[in-house]
């Protein structure tokens, strides 16, 4: 196909009809057919905290073949909720399904459904086993590519589940023994047996209350578990021992057992793990005393969450910690007779949760996780121990889903090995290079799945690996290799459409010569691990930060974060008249386009409704009054005239970024449009050209912007609330730069980032009308806002071109009919070949209402 353009002055007309009818490529995003214009009214929100309707309808899209059936937990009003599903509206035919009874508010089919329109309804049914009437029907579309992947019914896990203890870690059952056998000549024994000893000479006997204690015995116990069950000498028994003897000593009230959110789980994990390995040698009164305690916790939880968490986006605490613990203690006791008829269905309610909302809130396919970088390590024991367990035991494979089929991939693009963090979130600024937990997941994915990239990404760390414990009783039984090397076939732009993010690296093998971008713009909005920062991006060279959100992650609602480090104000987008976006599932974006070839790497987000008000989350509403702060205009909170915020990001390969951003509001508004560096700006007010250089790397960054609005630049080393009281060298001051334009209801902004590094000088920017030239690459870009938006970009040194018009492209001489008027096009090369791209909107997965 590049011959045969080059002869384009020759075949123009042929090679025309071509590039109209042949270029198109299938494993790059697809054209949506859908018009650009945004809606003339959008959802308030794509997703809900808490549900207020049931899913699926027919304006849902759905994620996985099959869908679970989720009814709001306010919708149910009796003792149980039973649920029927056909593909007949009258729910006559004999595919009509029927669901038994259960106390939760959803229902999982265990089986795929076929293509087509289907219908359900529910009902309650009252302690007395009387029916109630049967709910609205709603139907919902079942499509050809919908992903598929389905869990056995729970009646498979239950006949399959083993009844002798140790029982918690069953899936290692078939390496145990060769694994004792060899343990001393493991590389990980020294750290097995280190962190086995320490826990030894603890002192437990002589603390005044042990329950004060309980994440570090919690620790000592998860030492001692896996130094015995590997090594089976008795000394370690017996610590465990003499630790419960500690505990059973010290009976605990249930104010103190359920004072906090992990408390509860972390005593129960400790009693957990002593009652299984210690099953054949506990007393009877112990083994009494064990399962009081864990039913205790059972009950209180099971009441606290059966409904309630299949209806929640994320429940941030339940899905790192405690729902793996409560089943575990349901594991535990399912088959003792005397909690058999009580435990049974807690089991089988995270069972069906898992299948219903798991992984990654289970509306997430995309391997990345929703919630933020910063807090995706806190997920990973769980993220491991359920599917191992479940496939195990049902000899079904948990691990096909589509987001662990992803997360090697994305483990390594959202966060590069030798590098600080690209992604978004609560702490995703700390760290200068990925962690223990990060790594060990990665094995694991690679030893089970075979994933080159979570190979690869292991492997680079690999001295970090040895320093991981939560997952070294996996690794030292299972004994897969795996490659090393990194993928051929990469990619250079990665679109994660579930959760709202796209990153690009220039040279994601190499971090000491890569440049990477990540933007966000997201139809979770700001939950309560992610934060206000829709159509915000971060940029990094060689692994270190060169614009990045500001601020530090010291607390989840102290001032300083809710002013400072969650607003919107210290993230890379954009403010209006001082406000910014609220803290809810309310204020979201979208990314609505992205592509990308060798050349020119692009993306497109909108943030129209983002800045939709206040925040309305009574979590959100405590935490601001608690911090004695108010949500008024002076503080950056408010409604605002935006009508129209569509930011347009390219990576110009190998070294320039690209931002074109189109404004509107319904009133002429301030645009505060806003950057944050670790290090001073040099700012050239006249030319509007900003300049850092960092201090221990020597590169460069020069950003130059252009509008037809006058603006004002100003910085600050300050916060508008410090992270502490006094300075403190631990969080030392960063710089905010803000452009201040003037008033109007209309504006574009074009801004040009070129990186170099202290061996090559950036390319002066040369503008001539609306033709920008800078390098080898031309930039055409309207900046008059009373003309509709454009933006082309031709790398005079290749083939490729970028076109966002109404107009159609020249390529190679030839003119492209663009198929959709202001579609997003992309000629460059995949692959080893040219081929065009275009795109209109995509429109968002919801699980409450479509556009």
């Amino acid at each position: 196909m590049k011959t045969i353009f080059r002869f384009q002055t020759l075949f123009s007309l042929l090679a025309c009809l071509c590039l109209a009818i042949t270029c198109s490529d299938d494993s790059l995003p697809d054209t949506t057919g859908q018009d650009t214009e945004t809606p003339a009214e959008a959802p308030d929100a794509l997703h809900d905290k808490l549900r207020e309707k049931p899913y699926p309808k027919a304006d849902n899209e759905i994620y996985i073949n099959p869908a679970p059936f989720i009814a709001p937990q306010a919708m149910k009003t009796g003792d149980k909720l039973q649920f029927s599903l056909s593909n007949q509206a009258d729910f006559s035919g004999t595919e009509t399904i029927l669901s038994t009874p259960k106390s939760w508010c959803m229902y999982n089919i265990h089986k795929t459904l076929k293509s087509g329109i289907w219908y359900w309804r529910f009902r309650s049914i009252l302690s007395d086993g009387s029916e109630q009437p049967w709910s609205e029907t709603y139907s919902f579309e079942v499509k050809d590519e919908t992903p598929k992947f389905v869990t056995p019914a729970f009646d498979v896990f239950l006949n399959n589940a083993p009844r002798t203890h140790p029982r918690l870690f069953c899936f290692l059952d078939d390496g145990i023994e060769q694994a004792r056998r060899n343990v001393t000549s493991h590389p990980e024994y020294p750290e097995l047996i280190s962190r086995a000893k320490a826990a030894m000479t603890t002192d437990y006997p002589s603390l005044p209350n042990p329950y004060d204690q309980t994440e570090a015995i919690k620790i000592s116990i998860q030492h001692l578990y896996q130094a015995y069950y590997l090594t089976q000498q008795k000394t370690y028994a017996d610590k465990m021992h003499e630790i419960l003897n500690t505990l059973l000593k010290n009976p605990i009230s249930d104010a103190q057992l359920f004072a906090s959110n992990f408390g509860a789980t972390d005593i129960a994990i400790s009693f957990i793990e002593i009652y299984d390995l210690l099953y054949d040698t506990l007393t009877p009164n112990e083994k009494q005393e064990i399962e009081n305690l864990l039913m205790r916790v059972s009950r209180y939880y099971f009441k606290l969450y059966c409904g309630m968490q299949e209806n929640h986006i994320f429940d941030n605490h339940f899905w790192q910690h405690n729902m793996r613990i409560l089943f575990q203690a349901a594991f535990v006791l399912y088959d003792k007779s005397n909690y058999t008829e009580e435990i049974l269905p807690m089991l089988e309610y995270y069972y069906e949760l898992w299948t219903a909302r798991a992984p990654a809130s289970g509306f997430n396919r995309d391997g990345v996780w929703h919630n933020g970088a910063g807090y995706f390590n806190a997920n990973v024991k769980t993220l491991y121990y359920i599917p191992s367990l479940f496939s195990s035991i049902t000899q079904k494979d948990f691990l096909q889903h589509p987001w662990y089929q992803n997360a090697g991939k994305a483990m390594a693009y959202t966060w590069p090995p030798a590098s600080k963090s690209a992604g978004f979130g609560d702490g995703s600024e700390k760290g200068d290079e990925p962690n223990r937990q990060r790594i060990s997941f990665a094995d694991f994915i690679a030893r089970e799945t075979g994933d080159p990239y979570a190979g690869w990404y292991a492997a680079q760390s690999a001295s970090l690996l040895r320093k991981d414990y939560e997952l070294r009783l996996y690794r030292m039984v299972r004994n897969q290799t795996y490659a090393t090397d990194f993928p051929s076939n990469n990619p250079k732009l990665i679109w994660y459409k579930d959760a709202g993010e796209v990153v690009i690296h220039s040279d994601l093998a190499h971090t000491d010569r890569n440049l990477s971008l990540c933007f966000r713009s997201s139809t979770f909005g700001s939950g309560s691990h992610t934060v206000s920062n829709q159509n915000s991006f971060n940029l990094l060279y060689q692994g270190a930060d060169i614009y990045r959100s500001s601020g530090y992650y010291l607390n989840f609602s102290d001032a300083h974060n809710l002013m400072s480090y969650r607003h919107t104000r210290a993230h890379n987008t954009i403010l209006v008249n001082g406000i910014g976006q609220p803290y809810s599932t309310k204020g979201y974006g979208n990314i609505t386009r992205a592509m990308g070839g060798e050349h020119i790497s692009y993306c497109l987000g909108d943030a129209s409704h983002a800045y939709s008000g206040i925040s309305d989350d009574p979590m959100w509403i405590a935490a601001f009054k608690a911090a004695g702060i108010t949500q008024t205009p002076d503080n950056g909170f408010g409604t605002t005239p935006l009508t129209l915020y569509r930011r347009h990001l390219l990576m110009l390969h190998p070294d320039i970024v690209v931002i074109y951003d189109e404004l509107e509001a319904s009133e002429p508004v301030r645009w505060d449009w806003l950057l944050h560096s670790p290090t001073q700006f040099s700012i050239q007010q006249e030319q509007h050209i900003l300049s850092t250089t960092h201090p221990t790397k020597g590169f460069t960054t020069i950003t130059q912007q252009f509008s037809d609005q006058a603006s004002q630049i100003t910085q600050t080393d300050q916060f508008v609330v410090p992270p502490l009281p006094e300075p403190s060298p631990l969080y030392s001051n960063q710089w905010h730069l803000t452009a201040t334009f003037v008033p109007s209801s209309k504006n574009r902004i074009l801004t040009i980032i070129q990186i170099k590094d202290n061996s090559g000088e950036s390319s002066n920017v040369i503008r001539k009308g609306n033709t920008f030239q800078c390098g080898e690459y031309e930039i055409k870009a309207i900046l008059d806002s009373s003309r509709s938006a454009e933006l082309t970009v031709t790398h005079q040194a290749s083939d490729a071109i970028f076109s966002y018009s109404s107009d159609n492209p020249t390529i190679n001489g030839g003119t492209y009919l663009r198929k959709y008027p202001y579609s997003s096009l992309l000629y460059d090369t995949s692959d080893g070949r040219y081929r065009v791209t275009e795109q209109t909107d995509y429109i968002p997965v919801s699980t409450r209402i479509a556009q």
